[in-house]
């Protein structure tokens, strides 16, 4: 799975207890666009290939998986630091995972909208009080003709 591993050394005695972990993390990203319920997204190393992120996935956490595929995000070269030179974000490989036939997909809620039973709260209405009184501070006086505030004597 990872490209340079050390096996521990030998060691007598049985059992060998070998733990074996991999060299990469990846990030569930939540799409821009709409997709189905059976495909998620994974941000994802560069040395990563297709076929570790199905080891990955379905020996680590028993995910069935159907097909995996993978694009290159390049990173943009649009910004310039003070002596006028490119800085280039790193590149990033983005991997599309479709799950097994019958598995499906949301993306959790984390922030969900709380609902307020009954009217207005006191919190809103403070909120409003507050708009109304920065629209009349900000509003033209009519009598200095047109001339701006900070205009004074």
């Amino acid at each position: 799975m990872a490209r340079n591993v050390l096996y521990p050394l030998y060691q007598l005695g049985n059992p060998q207890l070998r733990v074996f972990r991999t060299n990469f993390f990846i990030q569930l990203v939540r799409p821009g666009m709409a997709q189905p319920e059976d495909t998620v997204q994974f941000r994802i190393p560069m040395e990563m290939t297709r076929v570790d992120l199905r080891s990955y996935l379905e020996r680590i956490y028993n995910v069935p998986v159907a097909a995996v595929r993978t694009r290159v995000q390049h990173g943009s070269s649009r910004r310039r630091d003070y002596r006028n030179v490119r800085i280039k974000k790193p590149d990033s490989k983005v991997a599309y995972v479709q799950l097994a036939h019958g598995q499906t997909f949301t993306f959790p809620d984390l922030f969900p909208e709380k609902k307020r039973p009954g009217g207005s709260s006191a919190d809103e209405d403070l909120r409003d009080q507050v708009l109304e009184d920065q629209r009349r501070r900000q509003s033209c006086d009519p009598r200095r003709g047109g001339v701006p505030g900070w205009f004074g004597l």
